[in-house]
């Protein structure tokens, strides 16, 4: 906590821009009176964004019902847990940021997936030999212990007005009477990987993935009585209900059951505990964009890269859009190099966080001389700030999480925010199934081998460890301190450069939030710069990446899940991304 205060007030300083009149990322001390300007100006309006059209109804509903953005984010994802299970669910964990109004202040709830007290830096190793990635994926050494549940309670116990158990409600009701398959679940089921994986082939599992032995059908009316009983359990008896008992030993023996079982025990799930932890913010321009600590990548990631856009276009001059697009590529690949190699679990690593964000560094590093087509390497903040190097203290890694994972985004009547980013890593985790939910395989976000150039990785497995993770909820602050923008996606590594560009798109390139989601994305992690060109506008930033000099790979679709919200003077604007089945809705209190 020490650490995250720390790094939380260090990146308020980071450019020479005022810090706003409101602080969001200021813990509140005990003593002191917390800020207020009197009403939310969009008072008694609310909106929740997220990936299926039953999760922000079911949110909707909660807040229509005098609950806060909490309930709504608690009771939106026990419903998408039920709908897309291929992306999140109650086996899984997820970081939550929250923005509270009356007391002015943004705290991260760290409900990331742990290793087991077993687990050493060679956790993937089998037989002796290391294990690749697609069968560390299936094993039962990539489930870590799911932190959902306990951060659902985490945030209610703080944040939450309804009744704990009114916020499971909607999911329950969709489980008993059945839900209609959504064509995206079905076609994410018929999947080779998925039909003759232990997906489609544990009894158990296929029989609710595969009736009949296919996969789901586009609106095929699928019950699930244990999710309900899971659901009603935890309303009846809170974390302590899937913690521990029945449904604590069906994951105990889902992950030691199968080929190549894992270690994870009732004391893993006993011991779990979500991490809280004030935000970290940083400004730009006129904004003050807050996002998690590690092992979030969000809050180092989404500033210095913000940072750094800042910094290249004071130094190229350029205003252009073909400028604008060089410039921000350019500051996304140094910003995945500098994440890949610091950034991982700061409660068993020395992440240099404040070295990362301090305007010096991002300065020099806009500066160095890296230009379109360079191959992005890690920089050395030590070497800039002290003349200490620091670039030696960790092995390279480039460790590559998937994409099983969905954004929510919510704004209550009273101008309370939620940003949460939930996952069971790949898409339908581990495929270990039970209880009426699958098993997430997080621990894969590991690096697979722990050692690199003769050094510890510093996102090798370790026994409590949480891996490092590129998910980047994000809510954003105008320049008077009030609430302006709450964003973030799903994908895999690739959430960093998603995220970012509806951060650019909205505060620097005036547009919409919905034209913010359906922008092509543009994912600048290495050498190579991948540019969605599904439209004339992808084609036309293709070209103009390629003639500037980057090495660009046009690809036909991203996995991108984007929603977000802007708060205009008059009303609330959502953005729902296109390549997904979601919905943002704004309603009025009243109408």
């Amino acid at each position: 906590m020490r650490l995250a205060l720390l790094f939380a007030v260090s990146v308020l300083t980071l450019s020479g821009c005022a810090v706003p009149a409101r602080d969001p990322g200021r813990p509140s001390a005990a003593s002191e009176t917390p800020s207020s300007k009197g009403d939310w100006r969009l008072k008694g309006r609310a909106m929740a964004a997220a990936a299926d059209p039953r999760a922000v109804q079911a949110a909707l509903d909660v807040m229509k019902a005098g609950g806060s953005a909490v309930d709504g984010a608690i009771a939106a994802h026990a419903v998408l847990g039920l709908v897309e299970p291929q992306s999140s669910g109650l086996g899984g964990g997820g970081f939550m940021v929250v923005y509270d109004r009356r007391s002015n202040t943004t705290k991260v709830f760290d409900g990331r997936e742990a290793a087991p007290a077993t687990a050493t830096p060679d956790l993937f190793t089998w037989q002796g030999k290391p294990l690749g990635f697609g069968p560390a994926v299936f094993s039962g050494k990539s489930v870590g212990v799911p932190g959902v549940v306990a951060l659902y309670k985490s945030a209610h116990d703080e944040y939450g007005k309804l009744p704990w158990k009114q916020n499971f409600e909607a999911a329950i009701d969709l489980a008993d009477k059945g839900f209609i398959v959504s064509e995206r679940l079905s076609q994410s089921l018929d999947n080779p990987r998925f039909i003759r994986g232990p997906l489609g082939t544990v009894p158990l599992s296929r029989a609710y993935f595969f009736p009949d032995g296919k996969p789901l059908a586009p609106g095929y009316r699928r019950t699930n009585k244990d999710y309900a009983d899971v659901l009603r359990a935890v309303a009846t008896s809170g974390p302590a209900a899937f913690y521990s008992g029945d449904i604590a030993q069906g994951i105990v023996t889902a992950v030691r059951s199968g080929e190549i079982p894992g270690e994870l025990s009732l004391k893993d799930l006993a011991d779990y505990r979500v991490r809280t932890a004030p935000a970290v913010c940083g400004p730009f321009r006129s904004y003050t964009v807050c996002s998690a600590p590690p092992p979030s990548s969000g809050g180092m990631a989404m500033n210095q890269l913000l940072g750094l856009y800042d910094a290249i276009q004071k130094n190229t001059a350029g205003s252009s859009e073909a400028d604008k697009l060089r410039d921000f590529v350019m500051a996304e690949q140094l910003t995945y190099a500098d994440r890949d190699h610091y950034v991982a679990d700061s409660a068993f690593v020395t992440v240099p966080m404040q070295d990362l964000l301090h305007p010096d560094y991002i300065r020099a590093r806009a500066a160095s001389g890296f230009k379109p087509g360079d191959k992005p390497e890690p920089g050395d903040p030590g070497a800039v700030l002290r003349q200490s190097p620091i670039i030696d203290m960790w092995g390279r890694d480039a460790t590559a999480p998937r994409a099983g994972t969905t954004h929510m985004s919510f704004v209550d009547f009273e101008g309370n925010a939620v940003s949460f980013t939930a996952t069971i890593e790949g898409p339908f985790g581990s495929s270990r199934f039970t209880n009426g939910f699958l098993l997430n395989n997080e621990l894969t976000d590991f690096s697979l081998v722990p050692t690199m150039n003769g050094k510890p990785v510093a996102n090798a497995p370790g026994p409590g460890k949480r891996p490092r993770s590129s998910m980047s909820p994000t809510i954003v602050f105008d320049g008077k301190g009030d609430l302006f923008m709450v964003t973030g996606s799903p994908g895999g590594n690739s959430i960093i450069g998603y995220v970012a560009k509806t951060l650019v798109a909205v505060l620097d390139w005036n547009r919409s939030a919905q034209d913010a989601a359906g922008l092509p994305n543009i994912v600048a992690r290495g050498q190579t710069v991948r540019v969605e060109s599904t439209d004339e506008t992808g084609k036309a930033w293709a070209a103009i990446l390629t003639k500037a000099g980057f090495k660009v790979q046009e690809v036909e679709g991203e996995m991108s899940g984007l929603h977000l919200i802007v708060a205009r003077q008059s009303a609330l604007e959502g953005g729902a991304d296109p390549r997904k089945d979601g919905a943002a809705i704004e309603i009025v209190r009243g109408r």
